[in-house]
This record gives structure tokens, sequence and C-alpha cells, in this order.
């Protein structure tokens, strides 16, 4: 039940694309932005759990350490990248209560992993004090999409503790097709990120987890789960009938959606 002095947080997921957002100031970072410039005050969150396309793997982990470091996990990219630090403390506490909200689906309490990229790129925007708690956690590379889905809705009593769960990733992201000369999307993309949208907008949740069926275009756009699966968890934690806003409508490079989604005010 929501605390009479704890307001629900929103849950939101961000199409991230390239780690370069993080050092610019684009049409995306400023829509990254304004989704949280209201939550000051008591609307402030006690903290953030974030699920980034960037950590997928066997099992479930949650970072547990007082001060996880930022990670550049990329290459190729300016200096000025490279150095980029996001040094928001972590929630060892809060990490114990995930681990406990999930049973008895096992959770690993992490002390390696960081902030990667996908936290990092956009929270220093959207958040760029650094100065919440922060969390990640994982995506269980062994799992179907559904389950994912399931594992959203176990998380969704946190929004009314004050913890802004906020997702990172892509849901068309087809590396080995980036146009870089960023030209109009072709068809196949429009046509999936429609898909998509069409689906978002009917809260059509189990279709979106059944991605694969929901447009033929699924193979091309999604040829990889890690950056489309972390939506399913925004859905999954999402609340019946409550608003719902689209931004980043947009295509880049011809195979990389930056299309976002918020659920709450």
């Amino acid at each position: 039940m929501q605390s009479q002095s704890t307001v629900r947080q929103p849950v939101i997921f961000f199409g991230h694309g390239s780690p370069m957002n993080a050092i610019e100031h684009n049409t995306f970072t400023r829509q990254w932005q304004q989704q949280l410039a209201n939550l000051t005050g008591s609307r402030k969150p006690k903290a953030v759990l974030l699920i980034s396309a960037h950590w997928y793997g066997a099992g479930v982990k949650v970072t547990a350490q007082p001060h996880p470091p930022t990670l550049h996990d990329f290459s190729g990219f300016p200096q000025a990248l490279a150095q980029f630090q996001y040094p928001a403390p972590g929630a060892p506490d809060l990490a114990k209560h995930i681990q406990a909200l999930l049973a008895p689906v096992e959770v690993t309490l992490d002390e390696q992993w960081g902030f990667d990229h996908g936290s990092w790129s956009v929270l220093s925007h959207a958040l760029p004090d650094a100065d919440i708690p922060l969390l990640q956690l994982s995506l269980d590379g062994r799992q179907p999409p559904d389950w994912h889905l399931a594992l959203g809705h176990k998380l969704a009593p946190l929004r009314d503790e004050g913890v802004l769960i906020l997702a990172s990733g892509n849901v068309v992201h087809n590396l080995r097709l980036l146009d870089w000369h960023n030209n109009p999307a072709p068809a196949w993309a429009s046509r999936f990120e429609n898909a998509v949208k069409t689906a978002l907008q009917a809260r059509d949740f189990d279709a979106l987890a059944n991605y694969q069926a929901l447009s033929p275009e699924a193979q091309l756009a999604v040829p990889h789960p890690d950056h489309y699966l972390p939506l399913l968890y925004v859905l999954g934690a999402s609340i019946a009938d409550e608003p719902m806003t689209i931004f980043n409508d947009e295509l880049v490079y011809g195979s990389l959606s930056m299309l976002s989604v918020r659920f709450g005010n």
C-alpha cells in the first residue's frame, strides 16, 4: 500500500542510443532531462533501480556495493567519454530488499558490476547531480520474454516506496545494419517500431512480450533480445489506467530506435 508520506514514482523506458549522447546535447537528451524534471522536493526518488541492456547474462544480479564504479563498456569513442564518471552512491540495503521481493527467483548481490553506459548515458542528463542512490538489475538471458514481464510486475511495489524504476535499451537495435549517413529509416525498421507503438497504445503487453510474432520484421529489428527486454520490465511495473506518454519517437542511423515510454505522472 502506498505510504501517505511517499509519492508513487513513475516508471520509464529510455531508448538510449549511442554512448555519445552522454556528452552531447540534443533533442533526445533534452527529453530525458524533462521527463524527470518534476521529480523534486517531496517527489524526489529515494533511490533509482535501473535495468540496462548492457548487463545481460546468466542469472539475476543486483549491484550491492556502497559505491559502484562507472563502467566504460565500449571502445573507439572520444577520451572525454572514456573518462566520464557518474558517482552516484549505491544502496546495499535496498539491494537486499529487492532480493527478498523477487523471491523465489534467486537474486545474487553483486559487488563486481557497476553503472554501465546504458545507465549513465541517460542519467547524466536526467539526473545530472548523481546524488540519488542507484542500483542496476541484470537481465537473465536464459529466460523467455514473458518471464521478464512478470519480473517487472514483481518490482511494481517499489514505486510506492519511493523507488524510481527505469529501463534502458532500444526497441529496434541492429548494429550490423547501421546507416552512418543517417538517411531516412528503412521500411522494415519503421514497420516494427509502429507495431510496438500500436501495441503500447492498446496496452497489449502480452503481444509486446511475444515480440517475435508482433511483426514480420522482428528478426531484423531485434536480432538479439538484450536491448528489447528492458522495455518489458517497465510494462510489468506499470499500473492499469495510469497515464502513458510516448516520447523520443524517432529512428536514427537506420536501425536504432530512440522510442521511449513513461507510465505515471
